[in-house]
């Protein structure tokens, strides 16, 4: 096991700086998952762990020790893959015990090794397959199973389960949750999808252009979002946010923290409103509700409007953020907050 270290990190591509003096620290043990939109700097920032693509100034420590010079194969680190790069003309077993060969580690070791790690993954029935004749979730295992057999002290992770049908990749998610468990090694995981990032990190990195926008555990970055990009990139659908009119300053709410009613009940936040489209989706409904200002997303797990519906829509003052101009949320002992909530008493109450 190992942590990680990354001190005023930079990397470029030519002239173009991808990543400008960036501060991380990523605990021993723990399940951390890297996660932004497309282009964010993720995964280069995982390539840096790696060695792959060393940065371009700053320091990578892994376990304290400066890895700045150290090649890819004598970090201590194995890296999994979203295309799997498993060899598709070699059995299972020979996959897993390809990098052991090569590393002259005797036979006897290599069986038991291979074997003993093919059981944690539940592969052992599989070994004598070919990878044409294994399922998504199945080959992704036997990618899993080779970094393995390493015995790394950080396992690095680049949009692993992207690969996988929506089904396959709950089902891998859970597994992969489990093999943490059982392992306890540090685990580094790269994606763009929230709702991976939620499931099944210890702690979530969120970034955006290069930056990191806020580091905490899942349900503190929901709960407690550091600015508006964290309050927006997180949660399905995302924080509704609308104009408060006052010093730039704007106002959220999850879609569950709002009421919808046929009659105005007594909200710090009331408004009326039509809803515009109906989503049905089994254990919730979702609703687009257009009022005089703004459009809103409300999640509701009872289904009991329809589109076209004149409805009144709450919600409670202790479910109210507030952001500055600068986007970063108002912290509740901000003496600013008593204001801008009667400001916004008074913007829908009229």
């Amino acid at each position: 096991m190992a942590s990680i270290e990354l001190v005023q990190v930079t990397k470029s591509f030519d002239k173009n700086v991808v990543i400008k003096d960036l501060n991380l620290k990523i605990e021993d043990g723990k399940f951390t998952v890297l996660v932004g939109p497309s282009g964010c700097g993720k995964t280069t920032l995982m390539r840096m762990i790696a060695g792959l693509d060393p940065q371009t100034s700053g320091s990578v420590l892994i376990d304290g020790k400066d890895v700045t010079r150290i090649p890819p194969g004598r970090r201590g680190v194995a890296m999994v893959f979203q295309n799997y790069a498993i060899y598709p003309t070699m059995s299972v077993r020979e996959n897993i015990e390809f990098g052991l060969k090569n590393n002259k580690v005797p036979k006897e070791e290599r069986i038991r090794l291979v074997e003993s790690i093919s059981e944690t993954v539940g592969l052992r029935p599989y070994l004598d397959r070919k990878p044409s004749t294994l399922s998504g979730g199945q080959r992704q295992r036997v990618a899993l199973a080779r970094a393995m057999v390493k015995k790394p002290a950080v396992f690095l992770m680049d949009e692993p389960l992207s690969n996988l049908d929506a089904k396959l990749r709950v089902q891998m998610r859970i597994e992969l949750i489990e093999l943490h468990k059982k392992l306890g090694t540090t685990f580094v995981y790269v994606t763009h999808d929230q709702v991976e990032a939620m499931s099944m990190a210890d702690t979530i990195v969120l970034m955006n252009q290069g930056e990191i926008q806020q580091e905490a555990p899942p349900e503190v970055i929901y709960r407690k979002p550091g600015n508006l990009f964290v309050a927006q990139f997180i949660g399905v659908p995302p924080m509704n946010v609308g104009e408060l009119g006052a010093d730039g300053v704007t106002f959220g709410f999850r879609p569950e923290h709002a009421v919808l009613s046929a009659e105005p009940g007594d909200f710090h936040y009331s408004v009326r409103g039509t809803i515009v489209t109906r989503e049905m989706l089994g254990s919730e409904t979702i609703y687009q509700v257009r009022t005089d200002r703004h459009t809103f997303m409300i999640k509701c797990t009872e289904d009991r409007f329809s589109a076209d519906q004149e409805v009144f829509m709450g919600v409670p003052a202790d479910k109210l953020f507030f952001f500055g101009a600068d986007g970063n949320r108002l912290d509740e002992r901000d003496q600013r907050i008593a204001g801008y909530m009667n400001a916004l008493r008074v913007q829908s109450h009229g």
